[in-house]
């Protein structure tokens, strides 16, 4: 397991990343982005087998993919960090010809991101594909993923959790960001999940429940119990509390944070609030 101060220490610099690339176009989603970012964190520093070298074929590495997509900022922070393009490049964020668009896409052909995503309920769909051939292919490594709550309103994501389950794809991993918000405002206002685990359960799922996907000692916990129950007939589901806007006070469970960026006095409040570790780009 990695040094947890060492990861503490990543992820307060990708939570700088995450604000200042937001702020710099006046775009983006920085709610979800700092709230999912000890799980990103921890799969890219510790739990995940993978080389910044990016095999397209992923052969014996395990794969990531990110469903809910319009967290970009967070993923091509970590990407960056981790090594597979240089850190300078998160400079174009959202910006005209840049690679690093608003949604991944892979036609830029931008290292690390496999499929476009953040056209809500198909990231799940995707995943299970790189699973069942990782299968076939008798390739051991794991297959990971996540999404949004308010993305489980899609129908497409039940379809391919009953997919799952039947057809015994214990080499795959969803974790869900179960934050309550939604652009609209609170998941139980817009279109309440009910019970989460009960349903996952039914569906013949393995689920973990992480009480506070904020605490990195518990991601890196449930992670490894995750994996250690994977090639057990199952797929494997993690539902992860989080708070919204994680890091920065004013933000923190707010749903009016989803989707809008800093003004300079915010962004200056938000990183007095978080230590650069790792040098700014």
């Amino acid at each position: 397991m990695a040094n947890i101060e060492e990861l503490k220490k990543i992820c307060s610099q990708v939570r700088r990343d995450i604000l200042r690339m937001v702020h710099a176009p006046q775009s983006g989603h920085p709610g979800g982005s700092l709230g999912c970012t000890e799980y990103l964190v921890a799969l890219y520093f510790d739990a995940m087998k993978h080389s910044n070298k990016f095999n397209e074929n992923a052969v014996g590495e395990d794969v990531f993919f990110l469903s809910n997509g319009h967290i970009s900022p967070l993923w091509y922070s970590v990407l960056a960090r981790a090594g597979y393009f240089s850190v300078s490049e998160l400079a174009t964020f959202r910006k005209l010809n840049s690679r690093l668009q608003g949604h991944p896409t892979t036609h830029e052909h931008l290292p690390g991101i496999r499929v476009a995503s953040g056209s809500l309920g198909q990231g799940l769909s995707v995943a299970i594909g790189a699973a069942l051939t990782k299968k076939m292919n008798k390739d051991n490594a794991l297959v990971y993923t996540l999404h949004g709550d308010g993305e489980l309103q899609e129908g497409q994501i039940w379809e391919a959790l009953m997919f799952a389950a039947h057809n015994k794809v214990d080499n795959l991993i969803a974790a869900i960001d179960y934050n309550g918000q939604q652009i609209d405002g609170t998941t139980d206002n817009v279109l309440s999940l009910g019970d989460l685990n009960a349903k996952l359960t039914a569906f013949g799922w393995e689920v973990l429940y992480l009480e506070n996907g904020n605490d990195m000692q518990q991601v890196l916990q449930t992670l490894g119990d995750a994996k250690s129950k994977t090639g057990k007939g199952k797929p494997i589901g993690i539902i992860m509390k989080t708070a919204m806007g994680a890091g920065v006070d004013f933000m923190l469970n707010s749903h009016k944070w989803h989707g809008v960026a800093p003004n300079d006095e915010q962004l200056a409040n938000a990183l007095g609030q978080l230590e650069e570790t790792l040098g700014d780009y």
